[in-house]
């Protein structure tokens, strides 16, 4: 036997060390399409959830002199102090929230995904129940997987809105939270004042914690903006955990920064598990986003919003578009007529260079696609005109 074959022998034999946790996690599929994406020629890209425009001058200056001023080590876990000061001067700004002596807590995390996951680790023991919607974001589920606990699925469907009623229906004694995505990705849904109320009120009296990840709160279109800023339940809550980030606002998703802010109890149980985790997130990044609240978004948001306005245009009169008031996505029904699944169609739709991603990525259905118009307006006037005549022909 060579020496290859050894190594291949030895590998197969040593496969069944594989946790039965990692063999119930299937990869992504919006990696799967990323992956296609880079073995195509000019292709439409019309699937990634990322900004593309370059991340401030200002935040790339901290950054880089936090690395020439030697701050390259680990920080505390909970995150360096002028961050956090930065982040409860935003938030006493738009949802009224401070310290409050502390019973309310602040830590950056690495990315709003490393919050979500810490945040699981933290509340769920095998068995329990957390609440979910359905659309919802890729690893929701994921997070039952990790934790033995069990996502039940709110059906949202054909608004896409995860109401007080919808909820109330997916509740049981096993339930631990809710979580809610405002805007929402896939869907670009924003959540009004009063139904956040509603939820609020509706998890005060069940007893279950209501997680908030507002990861895109400020791609909140014109529209859907109430007193100027996006609705939070935390206007309405003391009790509610708020996850929030910086890639997706400022373009620098690759910095893996964001932040949780709720009572204390659970928020120094999310730290607790980044001290044994993640450690703390990336020190140069957090020097480089502490000026990042003192930027101004408004040329970004009026750019999206017309991008916006195409798609909405591209769709009229042939299929069913819920419209999206935040984020930079749109979750697109796919017409019944042509007698196609979401990941039938996306996959004509990828013959013809357009890079969108199935509905069943996201949900319990696979009646749409996730589009996102985070493209250049050149590029997605062209896609949009492809995915209308595969709609109409």
């Amino acid at each position: 036997m060579t020496a290859s074959s050894h190594a291949a022998a030895d590998g197969a034999s040593l496969s069944r060390l594989v946790s039965s946790r990692a063999r119930s996690i299937d990869a992504s599929g919006i990696r799967r399409v990323f992956d296609l994406a880079a073995k195509m020629k000019d292709p439409i890209n019309l699937s990634i959830g990322q900004p593309d425009f370059p991340v401030p001058q200002v935040m790339k200056d901290a950054a880089k002199a936090a690395i020439d001023a030697d701050r390259n080590a680990y920080t505390v876990t909970q995150g360096i102090p002028e961050l956090i000061d930065a982040c409860w001067a935003h938030l006493g700004s738009t949802v009224g929230w401070g310290p409050d002596g502390g019973a309310r807590s602040l830590a950056v995390t690495s990315g709003t995904s490393g919050a979500l996951l810490l945040a699981a680790m933290a509340l769920l023991d095998p068995g329990d129940e957390f609440v979910i919607p359905d659309p919802y974001f890729v690893m929701y589920p994921q997070l039952g997987k990790i934790t033995g606990a069990v996502p039940v699925r709110c059906d949202t469907y054909p608004d896409f809105r995860m109401t007080a009623e919808r909820i109330e229906r997916c509740l049981t004694p096993r339930t631990k939270f809710v979580l809610v995505c405002s805007p929402s990705n896939p869907c670009g849904t924003v959540l009004s004042g009063a139904e956040f109320r509603d939820v609020v009120d509706l998890c005060r009296r069940r007893g279950v914690l209501l997680i908030s990840d507002e990861i895109y709160d400020e791609f909140c279109f014109s529209e859907a903006r109430e007193d100027g800023i996006c609705p939070s339940p935390a206007r309405w809550s003391d009790e509610c955990l708020l996850i929030r980030g910086f890639g997706k606002t400022y373009g620098c998703t690759g910095w893996r920064l964001g932040y949780v802010a709720g009572p204390s109890w659970i928020v120094q149980e999310i730290a607790k598990f980044q001290q044994y985790t993640y450690v703390c997130a990336p020190s140069m990044a957090q020097w480089g986003v502490v000026p990042s609240f003192g930027v101004d978004l408004s040329p970004v948001l009026a750019e999206y919003e017309s991008r916006r306005q195409l798609v909405v245009d591209a769709f009229a009169g042939v299929t069913e578009l819920a419209r999206p008031s935040g984020a930079f996505y749109a979750f697109v029904a796919v017409p019944e007529r042509l007698g196609l699944s979401g990941q039938q169609f996306v996959e004509k739709a990828i013959a013809n260079r357009v890079l969108v991603i199935p509905g069943g990525v996201f949900s319990s259905r696979d009646t749409h696609f996730r589009l996102s118009f985070a493209a250049p307006k050149a590029k997605l006037a062209e896609g949009l005109a492809i995915l209308r005549e595969l709609m109409v022909s």
